[in-house]
C-alpha cells in the first residue's frame, strides 16, 4: 500500500491537517505512529483505513482493511454478537464463519457473557471489547488501531498485543497509535511522528531497518529507508537446504542473511536468517512451505545487534 504525495484539510480553504504524506506499508510490518494531540494521528490512520479521502494525493494498494477507532460508537441498535456478526458478514465472511469468529473473539476478550447484550447497555470497557474483535475477526491484511488499548483492562490489552504479533507474523500489515510509550516497545518495524502536519521517521524508525516501510515527507530523509535494525527481540534460523537450493524470494521480515558455510564436505551449505520476532514464525512457514521444504536446524531468540558482516539479501 502507498500514500502518494498525500494531504488533507479540513474542509474548503479550511487549514491543513497533513500535507505532502509519502509513505509505503508493506506486507508483514508493524508500525508505530506518534505525535501530541491535535497533530493528525488519527487524521492520518482514517486515511489509511480509507474512512477519509485525500484532499490531495492518492492512495494505492490498499488491502482488506479494519479499522479500530479510539472511541466506539456503542449507542448502536445491535446486540454485540449482532454487530460482530454483521461486521464479519460485511468482511466477506459466510453467516456462520462469522458468528463463529464472533463468539471466539469475544470469549478471548472474556465478554462471552455479553454477547446478547445491546451494545448501549454496555460498559466502556466491554464495548471496547467489541470494537476491538470488529477489527480482527476477519484477518484483516491491514489492521490500523487508534488508541485500540484504551478502556481495555490488563489482560484484554495483553490478548491484543498477541493479536496484534499474530496479525504481523501472518504477513499483515498493522499500523498504531498509543498514548502508553512502551506499548510493544521494542517490536515496531518502524516509528513514525506527525509534526506540524507532516509525517516524519524518527530516531526510533531509523533503528528499525529493513522494516517493511518506506517514509519520506518534506522533514523526512529523502534516502527513503533507514539503515539500522530494531533493538528488540530478534530470531535467528539456522537452515539448510539441497545443495542447489535458492533461499525463496521475498522472505518475511527481510531477514539479515549469513551463510555459515556447509556442516560437513559435500554437504548443504547452512543459512542464518535473522528477523524480528514479529516475523519468526511467518518466516518458518516460508521455508517449511518451500519447494523443496527446507530443513530447520535451531531457532534461538536474541537480543544482540546485527552480526558484523551480515548483509541483507
Amino acid at each position: 500500500m502507498r500514500l502518494t504525495g498525500v494531504g488533507r484539510r479540513y474542509g474548503i480553504g479550511g487549514p491543513w491537517v497533513l500535507r505532502g504524506v509519502d509513505l509505503e506499508l508493506r506486507p508483514g510490518s508493524l508500525v508505530r505512529v506518534e505525535g501530541v494531540n491535535g497533530s493528525g494521528k488519527s487524521t492520518l490512520l482514517r486515511l489509511l483505513a480509507g474512512i477519509d479521502t485525500p484532499t490531495t494525493g492518492r492512495i494505492t494498494g490498499r488491502p482488506r482493511t479494519a479499522f479500530v477507532p479510539e472511541r466506539f460508537p456503542a449507542a448502536l441498535p445491535f446486540t454485540a454478537l449482532g454487530y460482530l456478526t454483521m461486521l464479519g458478514r460485511v468482511h466477506g465472511l459466510s453467516r456462520s464463519a462469522a458468528a463463529s469468529a464472533a463468539n471466539r473473539w469475544l470469549e478471548r476478550f472474556d465478554a462471552a457473557e455479553h454477547a446478547r447484550t445491546r451494545l448501549s447497555e454496555l460498559s466502556k470497557g466491554s464495548s471496547q471489547k467489541v470494537a476491538v474483535a470488529q477489527g480482527l475477526l476477519a484477518d484483516p491484511r491491514l489492521l490500523v488501531l487508534d488508541e485500540a488499548w484504551t478502556g481495555l483492562d490488563q489482560a484484554s490489552r495483553a490478548v491484543l498485543d498477541r493479536a496484534v504479533t499474530d496479525r504481523v507474523g501472518a504477513g499483515a500489515t498493522v499500523v498504531y497509535v498509543d498514548h502508553d510509550p512502551g506499548r510493544l516497545a521494542g517490536v515496531p518495524d518502524a516509528v513514525f511522528r506527525v509534526e506540524a502536519g507532516r509525517l516524519v521517521a524518527t530516531a526510533s524508525a531509523s533503528r528499525a531497518g529493513k522494516a517493511g516501510t518506506e517514509g519520506t515527507t518534506g522533514a523526512a530523509d529523502a534516502g527513503g529507508r533507514p539503515a539500522a535494525r530494531p533493538a528488540g527481540p530478534r530470531v535467528s534460523v539456522e537452515a539448510e537446504g539441497p545443495s542447489d537450493a535458492r533461499l525463496p524470494d521475498g522472505l518475511p521480515g527481510d531477514p539479515v542473511h549469513k551463510i555459515l558455510g556447509p556442516v560437513a564436505p559435500g554437504a548443504p551449505a547452512v543459512h542464518r536468517l535473522t528477523v524480528a520476532a514479529a516475523h519468526s514464525d511467518a518466516l518458518l512457514r516460508a521455508l517449511l512451505a518451500a519447494r523443496p521444504a527446507w530443513h530447520i536446524r535451531t531457532v534461538t531468540t536474541t537480543r544482540p545487534a546485527p552480526v558484523e558482516g551480515e548483509t541483507g539479501r
